[in-house]
């Protein structure tokens, strides 16, 4: 238990922006749902299972592209989580772009962006569907002083430590969920 929290640290820790002005100022929205607040049914397994829309601020200069993350750390039960399930994963976002359409399809998202593979093993968005309890999952992007056309379809785990070093800022929102059925 001790080493894979170590593994856990040490993950977090290689995806620190590098201290300076340039780290200030970044930040992500979405018009679906306020910080905090409750991602609405449409974009999770009970509903469509769409992506949310996503726009962000702040990019700092030298930033080559972005990468988006969504995540869930508390699977598989918040008051018990054994580990993070990966939703989502976009890399290679141009800098110039602001935004992520709502339901945006694998052959629409900008040019030079791709998807890594997720904890469902497929390479698209797969929305909230926690089994027991109110979730949160958390929006991570990040800007990087790279691009990084190696990376094919990579895991969360591929896609840190190959920016580790290379984060310019990184902003977060997070959202919640919990299944209809649960909630009664």
């Amino acid at each position: 238990m001790i080493r894979r929290a170590a593994i856990v640290v040490s993950g977090l820790l290689a995806c620190q922006p590098r201290p300076g002005p340039s780290a200030a100022g970044m930040s992500l929205r979405s018009d679906a749902f306020q910080p905090g607040g409750g991602i609405p049914r449409v974009y999770t397994c009970e509903g469509d299972d769409r992506s949310p829309p996503l726009r962000w601020t702040g990019v700092p200069a030298g930033t080559k592209s972005l990468a988006l993350v969504i995540a869930d750390p508390d699977a598989p039960d918040p008051a018990h989580p054994l580990r993070t399930w990966v939703h989502w994963i976009v890399l290679d976002l141009p800098p110039g772009d602001a935004a992520l359409a709502e339901a945006v399809p694998t052959d629409r998202l900008p040019a030079g962006a791709r998807e890594g593979t997720n904890d469902f093993e497929r390479t698209t968005y797969g929305g909230p569907c926690p089994p027991i309890g109110r979730h949160r999952y958390v929006h991570t992007l990040y800007a990087l002083d790279a691009t990084f056309p190696e990376l094919k379809a990579p895991t969360k785990a591929e896609l840190e430590r190959a920016i580790a070093g290379h984060v310019l800022a990184q902003t977060e929102l997070i959202g919640t969920y919990q299944k209809q059925d649960a909630a009664k």
